[in-house]
């Protein structure tokens, strides 16, 4: 039964911290088919030092996803 339990644990936190991980790119021209509530770090420079642009599928409209854009805490070093 523990084994069992353990397992659930597992894929548990799998399963939840999978969508929280963001994909970087260069500029934001670059995201291609930006989906609900997908989330996408651009680091064009656009945002004060030590923080990188966050680009979010926020809004379904009738033309498509309609992006929103904020500056969050960069986490880490800067990516290439």
């Amino acid at each position: 039964m523990s084994v069992l339990r353990i397992w659930f644990g597992f894929a548990l936190v799998i399963t939840l911290t999978a969508p929280s991980l963001a994909q970087y790119v260069g500029r934001e021209q670059d995201i291609t088919g930006l989906r609900l509530g997908q989330r996408v770090l651009v680091d064009d420079g656009t945002c004060p030092a030590g923080e990188v642009k966050e680009v979010s599928g926020a809004k379904m409209t009738p033309t498509g996803i309609m992006p929103a854009r904020k500056c969050i805490p960069r986490l880490g070093p800067k990516k290439k």
